[in-house]
């Protein structure tokens, strides 16, 4: 089997990287990373293509070299709070790099099973309170970033109709977990908290909105969702993974600030807070569940406190002496 993850050495990607090799030794893995990370893309048993995907001729010499049966399409610009401040950037990253892998495929004649990772943010104000939200609900865009992956599932199903390419599509909701960047609130507590701890910050920590609740899978779970939607899912088909609960922000942040000794304050700061207020997104699974018999196994608290040493890792790190 020949296997190909976009955005392999992204946060998702570096971990699902980890699981296929864990679970598929065998196989051919390939991956991309943006052309200037080349110089940090060790993967085992990977081998690594540094390329723009939003540019048409080097999509068409990727897949013309890998041939893969299999597609994870990872790479997009992921950041919500990012989408706002230069919309066009995360619509111009997540769609035409979607389009021209399908290109590409068309033009090489190829069929691989496409899994497109899209989001359980499509969904936003459809949450409701009394039950988790199921693949059948309105998608209602929030963001330019939602609006880029209802596009792409859009254009995943077309070339599904069209081209008969065999594509999958995930909604993933908010992954957590070690190796995730800033941009995210997990990490954005955590890396005050760890700064915090180190002298590094005043013992004052800045947030956003609280009250807002948010469905957290670990992304190992995540992962590991993925490939069994790769592997057993039907083409044509939309699958949740989410843990079906909704976790307030503010439990995030309690939850944090247990695990550790420092004495921190918290003030609320307006710079933190989203131009739009979404208060609910959590996810129904229940159709994976029932197709592979996926469900999260790791504990929310198990995440936050890996995700917390990580940062407390990577400040130490950040501080030594060279």
């Amino acid at each position: 089997m020949r296997i190909l993850v976009t955005g392999a050495t992204g946060f998702v990607g570096r971990h699902l990287t980890a699981h296929l090799h864990e679970q598929r030794p065998d196989d051919l893995l390939f991956g991309t990373t943006k052309p200037d990370l080349s110089d940090a893309t060790e993967l085992a048993g990977m081998t690594i293509y540094p390329v723009d995907l939003r540019e048409r001729d080097a999509v068409l010499n990727l897949i013309g070299e890998t041939r893969p049966d299999q597609i994870y399409h990872l790479a997009a610009q992921a950041a919500v709070g990012a989408s706002f401040s230069d919309p066009w950037d995360t619509l111009e990253t997540n769609i035409r790099s979607q389009l021209n892998i399908f290109e590409a495929c068309a033009v090489h004649n190829l069929k691989p099973r496409v899994l497109v990772v899209s989001s359980g943010e499509i969904y936003a104000t459809a949450n409701r309170d009394d039950h988790p939200t199921e693949e059948t609900a309105l998608p209602q865009p929030s963001s330019p970033y939602s609006v880029s992956k209802i596009t792409q599932e859009a254009l995943g199903l077309q070339y599904f109709h069209s081209q008969q390419i065999p594509v999958l599509i995930s909604r993933p909701f908010n992954q957590i977990g070690p190796g995730q960047n800033l941009g995210f609130v997990a990490p954005d507590f955590a890396s005050q908290i760890a700064k915090i701890e180190a002298g590094q910050q005043s013992p004052l920590m800045r947030v956003g909105n609280l009250e807002a609740r948010r469905d957290f899978t670990d992304v190992r779970d995540s992962v590991r969702g993925q490939r069994l939607i790769m592997n057993q899912g039907v083409p044509g088909e939309i699958y949740n993974i989410a843990s079906g609960v909704a976790y307030p922000v503010q439990q995030v942040l309690d939850t944090l600030l247990s695990l550790t000794t420092a004495n921190i304050s918290v003030e609320q700061d307006p710079a933190r807070m989203r131009p739009s207020r979404v208060p609910l997104v959590w996810g129904d699974s229940s159709k994976l569940n029932q197709l592979t018999g996926w469900q999260p196994m790791i504990p929310f608290e198990q995440s936050l406190r890996e995700i917390l040493n990580d940062f407390r890792q990577r400040v130490s790190q950040s501080s030594a002496p060279n």
